[in-house]
């Protein structure tokens, strides 16, 4: 069974995921700002870790666990994000900034973090935002989010290209709408066609999988707008 790390699992797609993987026998590192709701399942297959990608300090932690612990990491599943919903001209350079923090550096360095851990035949998934696909539709209030979830899309591009000789595959996921707490945040009483839980479901296949067909691509899970 496949040792999995996957970040933002206090809630919504994230902790769907974990117990769907966990439930499947894999071992599942779960990592969030709130490791609660997770250890709340007292599960043997998950361990649940306080991470804050924005934190430096917490790198080290992983990175200590890593080396004590696991012998290897055949799945990163980056989902973690940070949402503002907030108009351009009243977004402050530190509210900018911090969005950035998680949604693009933070998901570089763990991905820097946990790939000395990866086999040539490991799979890192990034989950994006149809918002951060050129030419998709965009919504007011959504710059700083859209914008950072452009951005790991093409560095999802350029790892692909840097690794190919060697692997891990990278992919990225651009997910429409999903029915959880973020999505209420940037669309109050929005009603999203499919569940949190029918989106982990698909991730979970897709991540254990998709490296066989994919790498460096970006995949839009879509089908509603927004």
């Amino acid at each position: 069974m496949a040792h999995i790390i996957v970040t933002g699992t206090s809630r919504g797609i994230g902790f769907e995921l974990v117990k769907l993987l966990a439930d499947d026998g894999h071992q599942v590192l779960a990592l969030s700002r709130n490791s609660g709701p997770v250890s709340g399942l007292e599960h043997e297959n998950i361990t649940s870790l306080p991470f804050d990608l924005s934190r430096a300090n917490d790198f080290l932690v992983l990175r200590d666990f890593l080396t004590g612990e696991w012998s290897k990491v055949d799945v990163l599943i980056n989902n973690a994000g940070s949402l503002l919903n907030k108009p351009f001209l009243e977004i402050t350079s530190e509210e900018f900034e911090e969005v950035y923090r998680v949604n693009v550096f933070g998901v570089a360095e763990i991905t820097k973090t946990v790939l000395p851990k990866m086999a040539d035949t490991g799979h890192v998934v990034t989950i994006s935002s149809m918002g951060g696909v050129q030419g998709s539709m965009k919504f007011p209030g959504l710059s700083a989010y859209s914008s950072s979830k452009g951005a790991v899309i093409t560095l999802t591009e350029l790892w692909a290209e840097e690794f190919k000789e060697t692997g891990p595959s990278f992919n990225v996921l651009a997910l429409g709408a999903v029915q959880t707490e973020m999505l209420e945040e940037a669309f109050p009483g929005y009603q999203a066609p499919t569940t949190a839980l029918e989106m982990a479901g698909y991730i979970k296949q897709f991540a254990l999988t998709g490296h066989r067909f994919y790498n460096g691509k970006m995949l839009q899970v879509s089908n509603s707008t927004p």
